[in-house]
């Protein structure tokens, strides 16, 4: 059976069924993003949280510090939950983490649901917070560890698509509910958080293990069964076996002390740290998370007839552009042009939107123009630079230190969206600087200054195995030269010669094999 052939969908069902339980993960994040904007612009979630301000244009405002500590503090809660993934993964396995993540949301939603104390709704911030690291975290390590590399693009596409999709659903019930003056307006949204959790819960008893992180725990049995079931042939499943374990063995006679200590001493650990850090972290130098957590407040507050629809059409244009990127990612997502790309144009619109509430700030045609330039900035963020940094990102790591080095990236994405989102209040609302969309101008630097470092460092890592990039990294192969660089790994010779036996491939490996693997 030809690679082509064994790497369709309908051969890949059950892959592609695992991958669409855990790809339902980030909705939580996003609907908590899109919602929690919308909620703040609420009369309805206002009265009890905020104060009256008959001389803003929502009528009601918002202490700058509840405003920060509101938003800011669900991603904290994730920093810190993502930070420790590499720890938290010694113990417990991909779908172990996402069912604390699950248990966790309830919680959370439980405590915001039956407070009016602000006190009380801080710590379930915090709590969901720490939830939504886990999901964003365990789901993208199980998606980049079980789904084939043709398909690696698409299902992070589509993890990328459920972000913004859960974003749009939030939007949505808020702007079904912004109308209510009581307490019904914010608490219909907090109980759609726990669909989805529910619905994950119960589906991951029937899907396996990560076959990656069972093998890096000396599990080789179990990871067997996990590939036999997730993969469409047992021919190919213990090839791939093979393939995994010979390239951890290959990491393992490079690994130097202690697992954190090798992301910093080990030179190619080191450097895959850093790609991974920079290319997650482009998302947060974007400036995203500002306009996603407070576009409903932003746009109130830049004079826009009905910012609660046009929030809606924000986010509809989000998940239809990630839904055509989907055609785009598997056959031409080359992840470095898309996101250079994207970050330029994302900065450039910022920029744009200052310029233009800077010279003619209040007015209705500024208000329009400023709902048409966030249009383009969350189509292009959408579509080019969201799903191509997390793409990016998760293809760096080696699979011996994934879950620390993954979790520290994602761990910088959320500090810098709590950055975000805990300074946005002192430029945006009127109650303090009351910059407005003059804001954009701090972060078209950013995205230029990022832009630059993608095209200079950043590998192209299209099409390729996971196992096929970590031998890249050992050979010291420069950033300009991935794309083109010939792969000697078992996955590149079966392609070259698929009569080759497997054993064949192994001594020409020349690697003694082991009995046993060093836990992660």
């Amino acid at each position: 059976m030809s690679r082509e052939k064994e790497l369709t969908i309908r051969e890949n069902w059950k892959c592609f069924v695992a991958c669409s339980i855990i790809i339902l993960a980030p909705f939580q994040y996003g609907l908590d993003f899109g919602m929690i904007g919308g909620l703040q612009a609420m009369p309805g979630f206002l009265k009890v949280f905020g104060h009256e301000a008959p001389e803003t244009p929502l009528g009601w405002n918002i202490d700058t510090v509840r405003q920060q500590l509101i938003s800011s503090l669900m991603t904290l809660g994730a920093f810190i939950t993502s930070a420790s993934a590499g720890v938290i993964a010694k113990w417990l396995g991909r779908r172990a983490c996402l069912w604390l993540a699950s248990a966790l949301c309830a919680v959370a939603n439980i405590m915001m649901m039956t407070t009016t104390d602000i006190g009380a709704l801080y710590v379930g911030r915090f709590i969901i917070g720490c939830s939504n690291g886990y999901f964003v975290t365990f789901s993208q390590l199980y998606l980049q560890e079980c789904s084939p590399a043709k398909y690696r693009g698409l299902f992070l596409t589509g993890y990328q698509f459920f972000t913004s999709f859960g974003t749009l659903i939030g939007t949505v019930v808020d702007n079904e509910t912004a109308t209510f003056m009581d307490k019904s307006a914010y608490l219909i949204p907090l109980g759609v958080i726990y669909i989805l959790p529910a619905i994950m819960t119960v589906a991951m008893f029937f899907i396996p293990e990560s076959p990656r992180w069972l093998l890096a725990h000396n599990k080789p049995e179990q990871a067997r069964r996990s590939l036999l079931w997730l993969r469409p042939s047992e021919e190919q499943a213990e090839r791939e076996l093979v393939e995994i374990q010979t390239a951890l063995e290959i990491e393992q006679r490079h690994a130097t002390g202690n697992s954190l200590m090798q992301l910093i001493n080990n030179p190619v650990d080191r450097r895959r740290t850093g790609l991974c850090l920079g290319a997650v972290g482009c998302q947060a130098a974007s400036g995203a998370m500002f306009i996603i957590a407070y576009k409903t407040y932003f746009l109130g507050m830049a004079g826009a007839d009905d910012p609660f629809l046009y929030s809606v059409v924000l986010s509809v244009g989000g998940c239809v552009v990630i839904i055509l990127n989907s055609f785009v990612v598997v056959r031409y997502g080359r992840r470095r042009y898309f996101l250079g790309t994207g970050l330029a144009v994302c900065g450039f619109a910022q920029l744009i939107i200052a310029i233009v509430y800077d010279k003619n700030p209040g007015s209705a045609s500024t208000g329009k123009s400023i709902v048409g330039l966030s249009a383009v900035y969350m189509v292009v963020y959408s579509g080019a630079v969201a799903p191509y940094a997390w793409l990016s990102g998760g293809e760096m790591p080696s699979q011996r230190l994934r879950s620390y080095t993954f979790g520290l990236s994602a761990a910088l994405g959320f500090l810098g969206a709590w950055l975000a989102t805990f300074t946005a209040p002192y430029f945006i609302n009127p109650d303090s600087l009351d910059w407005g969309p003059r804001y954009g101008y701090i972060w078209f630097p950013s995205c230029i200054v990022t832009s630059i470092w993608v095209f200079m460092f950043l590998p192209e890592t299209k099409g390729r195995t996971l196992e096929q990039i970590n031998e890249m990294f050992e050979k010291r192969v420069s950033a300009w030269k991935f794309h083109s660089y010939q792969c000697t790994s078992i996955g590149e010779a079966e392609e070259q010669d698929p009569k080759k036996s497997l054993e064949e491939t192994v001594m020409e490996e020349k690697i003694p094999a082991k009995e046993s693997m060093t836990t992660v």
